[in-house]
């Protein structure tokens, strides 16, 4: 069998097995590139009063605990604590997806939300689905479209390689 073959059923097949995770890949990518611009796939980092955090971790959690949405009982409610320092802000990233924003001055709840992004990270990365998932069909699928673009690629030269090595033989012969 030739390679021209063999590379042309392998694209034909590898294409169409990986097409399903590759456009999970590239449209929740596609939507990540937007989350600055877009509050409703990540909330704003809003402005705090101070440049220095100046209140403390208790005084964070209690804060975060007064915000219904965020359902916060104790730290086990938290994923994760961004301290924007030069911002003056903190931002309390709830395990529900909400995130709550203080203001690490005065203590201050400046703004809750809803925070999407982590959600389409996890969809781009394919964890969303199961942390195996990740690792047996998105990185598979990945491996293929890389081969993919090679094999593309020979299949693109290919047409010019033949045009190019015909014209030579032709040159040659009328050298001849």
């Amino acid at each position: 069998m030739k390679l021209s073959k063999i590379n042309r059923v392998f694209h034909r097949w590898g294409s169409i097995l990986a097409l399903a995770p590759i456009m999970i890949i590239i449209v929740s990518g596609l939507i990540l590139q937007l989350k600055k611009e877009a509050a409703w796939i990540q909330p704003p980092t809003q402005r705090g009063t101070g440049s220095e955090p100046s209140i403390s971790l208790d005084r964070i959690l209690e804060v975060a605990k007064t915000v219904p949405q965020a359902e916060i009982k104790s730290w086990d409610d938290i994923d994760r604590l961004d301290v924007r320092p030069g911002k003056g802000v903190v931002k309390v990233r709830c395990k529900n997806g909400w995130e709550v924003q203080i203001d690490t001055q005065t203590g201050q709840v400046l703004q809750t939300a809803v925070r999407r992004s982590d959600l389409i990270e996890s969809i781009h990365d394919g964890s969303y689905f199961h942390e195996s998932f990740r690792l047996w069909v998105f990185l598979p699928s990945g491996l293929i479209l890389a081969i993919l673009a090679v094999t593309g690629l020979y299949l693109f030269s290919l047409p010019h390689l033949a045009r190019r090595k015909r014209r030579r033989k032709e040159l040659d012969a009328r050298s001849q």
